[in-house]
């Protein structure tokens, strides 16, 4: 009887099948996925792993000088620099009680819109684009499109452009400090800006359009949607955090409703709330908010037909795309009438203190958190990126997903996984464009059968 049901079960695990991509394509970083797939097409396993080392910043920032916090962060992603800098500002500032003015509220709004600006329009048109179109990358896609990657070239040096005037440069910015700015653009540098942004709107106009258009997969997935909520505004640097479950609480109780926990296979943390996976970043955004788009960025999803809220995860992109229309419009608001003037920063007075920071940037929800002692040296920093809150959603998604596509071969597989995963725009860190994928058991018995399959 023993040895029966030892040859049944060996049956049935030859029957089963992992499926390991080793490498994750087209996003920001490394990262790889591993599938167990068991014989009655049951997911035994699905886990996402980041397999970026451990750079170890919040052990970096304990025991620097609070003003360090901001440029030491920022090196954290060169994708976000800005994102970083200006959340970690905000949440020393909270923790000093230090009030800045008007002008300088708007000119961080303006370079995190402009990192807003280059990030979506990279991920649209070079790592999400390609899939929906029958390329293999970016310079692909240049062969057979070559007006639509030029227009979201010419869209990424608008934002690189508005990072540079703003802060300093467009990494790693300089300009921005505790209190206000060190360095202020001058009136023709502003006046330029706004000549770009009206030049390029009608190319994101298109990019909506184009967004609109792709074949999505029809996959509604219902989860939370988590981000800020700003009354009668599209939120940014202010604002509650919100679910779409109901909840509506100030940013300094983020760790009242999200936990932080460790898989033992990624070096990435992994962030719930009620002990659930949940969404934020564009969709996330668009579903809380799409009311409080402008005009022209309203009139466009509505004649796009489609609806929000949604729960496809897959129109990540097309949010991305109706926010860059949005920001653009944004921007010449602020611009217009602008008269930049040199201000002193205001001077922190040195205290113990707590200070949560969150801003939305273009992956979600990013929270800094620090505590600083009377000496004004930082005695604990806690960050949490977008991505780490979006990866349990990501597992779950890549679990539910699964099934629907069983029946392709192992490159079409690999394929609709990635796309499922891209479509989120993960920043694992830099990327490479090769995915290796590794089949055992009968998958890789049906690998050579799957190439005659093509």
């Amino acid at each position: 009887m023993q040895a029966r049901n030892i040859r049944k079960w060996r049956k049935q695990e030859r029957k089963s099948r992992t499926v390991e991509l080793n490498t994750v394509t087209k996003v920001e970083g490394h990262a790889r996925l591993l599938l167990n797939i068991g014989a009655n097409n049951e997911i035994r396993k699905c886990e996402l792993e980041s397999v970026e080392g451990s750079r170890y910043f919040e052990g970096m920032l304990k025991g620097r000088q609070y003003f360090e916090a901001s440029e030491i962060s920022s090196r954290i992603c060169g994708i976000c620099s800005c994102a970083h800098v200006a959340a970690s500002i905000k949440a020393i500032e909270k923790a000093l009680d230090v009030k800045v003015t008007p002008q300088t509220k708007v000119l961080r709004e303006l370079f995190t819109v402009g990192e807003r600006i280059r990030s979506h329009v990279t991920h649209m048109y070079f790592l999400s684009l390609p899939d929906y179109l029958g390329a293999e990358s970016g310079l692909d896609l240049a062969k057979t499109h070559r007006k639509e990657v030029l227009q979201a070239l010419k869209q990424i040096k608008l934002g690189n452009a508005i990072i540079v005037a703003f802060a300093g440069r467009d990494l790693h910015p300089v300009s921005a400090t505790i209190g206000g700015f060190l360095h202020y653009p001058k009136q023709e540098q502003v006046s330029l800006v706004l000549a770009r942004l009206k030049e390029c709107l009608p190319d994101a106009v298109a990019g909506v359009k184009l967004f609109a258009s792709l074949p999505y997969k029809d996959y509604p997935r219902k989860t939370q949607y988590c981000s800020l909520i700003e009354d009668g505004r599209y939120p940014l640097m202010e604002g509650d955090l919100y679910c779409s479950t109901g909840e509506r609480f100030s940013e300094e109780k983020f760790d009242e409703f999200f936990k932080e926990y460790h898989e033992s296979h990624s070096t990435a943390n992994f962030v719930v709330k009620d002990g659930k996976s949940y969404m934020v970043g564009a969709l996330a955004r668009m579903n809380n908010n799409h009311q409080n788009l402008l005009p022209l960025a309203k009139k466009l999803v509505k004649e796009s037909n489609i609806k929000f809220p949604n729960d496809n995860p897959f129109l990540i992109p097309f949010a991305q795309a109706v926010e860059v229309v949005h920001f653009m419009e944004s921007s010449i608001q602020l611009l217009e009438g602008l008269q930049v003037k040199e201000e002193v920063p205001v001077k922190a007075q040195v205290k113990a203190g707590k200070g949560t920071g969150i801003i939305e940037v273009p992956r979600g929800l990013l929270v800094h958190e620090y505590e600083i002692d009377d000496k004004g040296l930082i005695t604990k920093a806690n960050i949490v990126t977008p991505t780490a809150q979006n990866l349990r959603l990501m597992e779950d998604s890549i679990r539910d997903y699964i099934p629907s596509v069983l029946k392709l071969n192992n490159d079409k597989l690999t394929i609709e996984i990635e796309k499922l995963i891209r479509s989120f725009d993960p920043c694992f860190s830099c990327s490479t464009h090769f995915l290796e994928v590794k089949f055992e058991g009968v998958r890789n018995a049906r690998a050579s059968d799957s190439k005659k399959d093509n």
